[in-house]
């Protein structure tokens, strides 16, 4: 049977028959669980009602809920507790007659439930669920999102309908990204003029951040804050100039990339400043880590700085490195007397640095296969930059102990999981789900499931299911394109324009940056290349239809490919139509019209292969040089499809 979950579980065993769904489908919980197991236990009733259209006679499941024969019992040792070690094992079984999930607490249980949803099936007689025994436990232990919340505004629910996602595919931690040189987004009441000079009016109050941290709680998520310091700084120093390291006035950075303010590490009023405003911080998020940032300060203001340098000559501080050290400590003192432990990007590491604090690694493994080995806890996040429009494949292959490990176990107990970083450059309320999912989804299996569960294909195939449930949670990464593309054409008529969006993919890494845009704040995200996937799963499909057909003439792949690049080739036309009345679309002419061109010579490549004939050279340099030509990016996107046509042109070519 073809497992459909995501993550993969740590042991399935598939057994004959089914749990038929009808309305008397009915749950209670039983022993001693958390509170949060029963609002959970509601909402899975209700997302089965939903998904089926049953009508179920039970409403909501309380403590004191109780009847005889129900169709699921959930059995729970004892209440969970929400912090790094928190207990998330369960077993699931299924037979014709009943359901049992047993967890050793709450948080294990709501595992079980999403591990429930995904398994509902169908047929022509109904729902149901497959009869299967589930062991499941997770590989890692910190498995988590951060959303940069300081570079574009993301308000609570965009927080919380993304928290749904995270929680259903078992990840365990939302990070987020505070303060930037772009904004600071949380009222301080003690330093009100942080928020309301710093965030142009768009912030957190601090009720609504403990709505997220309850919410999350409910669904066994810790939050950890990160307040990026002592650079990324510009919001601070507009509410509080005498904190910088350079002279003011300062106002809210508009731009993007690594910008100069830094705070001066040299004034007691720095640290002073800290210790009240950690003080507040500290009370308000109740997890045990507390994130500081700590990366790239390039150290300019504090060259610049004649006191600062004055400072590191009379404290034998020899360099700037060894000053942010310094600077790093004092915030540690700070941190360590409110209780909390420090997490920070990989440049926080120091000899000297206590052993409780967490190392994000984002610049590589070595960084953080180094900290562990010096005895440092370490979660990656390199490889999982969610931003930079990578595909499935390579986040799902990035593991932070990879199968061909040499470390030793001493430096393996040290790696806890992994995070995924969206950042927020290029991304907004608007876009930002579709550029964290599905592929999340595949990294969430990184960090879940057992190391030897790495099947590519498979993957895939599970992730177009897991994508279509995940909007049932309240994502808008299927839906929004649809919504963006009637805005770019003003009307309904999107066909045309939806044919090339499904093919082309933003420009990868930071490149788009670079390629003739000046990028702000305020800059318009609502473009083809913002509509567009990170992912072009059409266009992956047609390389693997392709490969079929030329490795073995397969009749079934010759129809797919072929009606694909008819509809290309056509529809080059109709884009020209279109730009009549919606010029947003005309950055994207050549990729419409190369699209179409590579179609056309596809089509002779599939005509040739099919009668065993070879192009002559003439025509086959032409689609070598077509082939190099459509490489370059229009409007910051790229045709996704070339693989695909390359496979089909040195076919032709042999």
């Amino acid at each position: 049977m073809k497992i459909n979950l995501m993550p993969v579980p740590y042991q399935v065993e598939w057994n004959e028959g089914l749990f038929r769904l009808d309305s008397t489908f009915t749950l209670v919980v039983k022993g001693n669980p958390h509170n949060r197991i029963y609002s959970a236990a509601t909402r899975m009733l209700r997302k089965l009602s939903g998904r089926t259209g049953l009508f179920f006679t039970q409403d909501v499941i309380v403590p004191e809920t109780s009847m005889d024969n129900p169709s699921i019992i959930i059995k729970i040792t004892s209440p969970g507790k929400v912090d790094v070690n928190m207990d998330e094992t369960y077993d699931l079984n299924i037979n014709s007659q009943s359901i049992t999930l047993n967890a050793a607490t709450d948080i294990g249980a709501l595992r079980g439930m999403e591990t429930l949803l995904q398994l509902l099936s169908a047929d022509g007689e109904g729902y149901y669920f497959p009869n299967v025994k589930i062991v499941d436990k997770p590989r890692f232990k910190w498995r988590g999102l951060m959303i940069d919340v300081a570079r574009h505004w993301m308000p609570a629910d965009v927080i919380k309908r993304n928290v749904d996602g995270i929680a259903a595919v078992k990840m365990n931690v939302l990070h987020l990204h505070i303060s930037e040189d772009q904004g600071f987004r949380i009222e301080s009441k003690i330093f009100p003029k942080l928020h309301e000079l710093g965030s142009d009016g768009f912030y957190f109050t601090q009720e609504e951040i403990k709505d997220i941290i309850k919410y999350c709680d409910d669904r066994g998520i810790r939050v950890i804050p990160e307040f990026d310091i002592p650079g990324h700084s510009t919001s601070w120093f507009v509410a509080f100039p005498e904190l910088s390291s350079a002279p003011g006035p300062y106002t809210i950075e508009r731009r993007w990339g690594v910008m100069d303010p830094v705070f001066n590490p040299a004034k007691e009023e720095t640290y002073e400043f800290f210790k009240a405003f950690f003080g507040e911080m500290t009370a308000l998020f109740p997890d045990e880590y507390f994130h500081i940032g700590g990366d790239e300060n390039n150290g300019r203001h504090w060259n610049a700085n004649e006191e600062i340098q004055k400072f590191m000559k009379e404290n034998n501080i020899p360099d700037n490195h060894a000053l942010q050290t310094y600077f790093n400590n004092r915030i540690l003192e700070i941190l360590t007397s409110y209780n909390k432990k420090m997490v920070g990007w990989d440049e926080i590491l120091h000899p000297g640095m206590p052993k409780n604090i967490v190392i994000q690694s984002w610049r590589g493994r070595k960084f953080l296969y180094e900290s562990a080995a010096n005895g440092y806890t370490g979660i990656l996040s390199n490889g999982y930059y969610i931003d930079l429009c990578q595909k499935a494949e390579f986040h799902y292959l990035n593991d932070p102990i990879p199968p061909d490990t040499t470390l030793p176990e001493s430096t393996l107990k040290n790696i806890w999981g992994g995070e995924v970083t969206s950042w927020a450059e290029l991304v907004t309320p608007e876009i930002v789900d579709s550029r964290i999912w599905p592929r999340t989804a595949a990294i969430a299996e990184r960090l879940w499931s057992p190391q030897n569960i790495r099947d590519v294909d498979d993957m895939y195939r599970r992730m177009e299911i897991i994508s279509l449930q995940l909007e049932d949670v309240g994502l808008l990464h299927e839906k929004n394109q649809a919504m963006m593309l009637r805005r770019m054409m003003g009307s309904r008529n999107t066909k045309a324009l939806k044919v090339l969006v499904d093919v082309v993919e933003p420009v990868k890494i930071y490149t788009r940056h670079r390629q003739g845009k000046t990028y702000t704040s305020y800059a318009p995200y609502t473009r083809i290349v913002d509509a567009a996937k990170p992912e072009s799963h059409l266009a992956r499909n047609f390389r693997i239809e392709a490969e079929k057909f030329v490795g073995n003439k397969n009749s079934t792949s010759e129809e797919t490919i072929s009606e694909l690049m008819q509809m290309w080739k056509a529809n080059h036309k109709k884009f020209l139509a279109l730009m009549e009345s919606s010029p947003v679309i005309r950055e994207a002419e050549k990729l419409s019209e190369n699209l179409a061109a590579l179609s056309a010579l596809g089509l002779d490549a599939l005509k040739l292969i099919k009668d065993n004939k070879k192009a002559d050279a003439g025509r086959f340099a032409e689609m070598r040089k077509l082939l190099e030509e459509s490489k370059r990016p229009y409007g910051q996107a790229e045709l996704a499809v070339l693989q695909g046509f390359e496979v089909l042109f040195n076919a032709a070519g042999k």
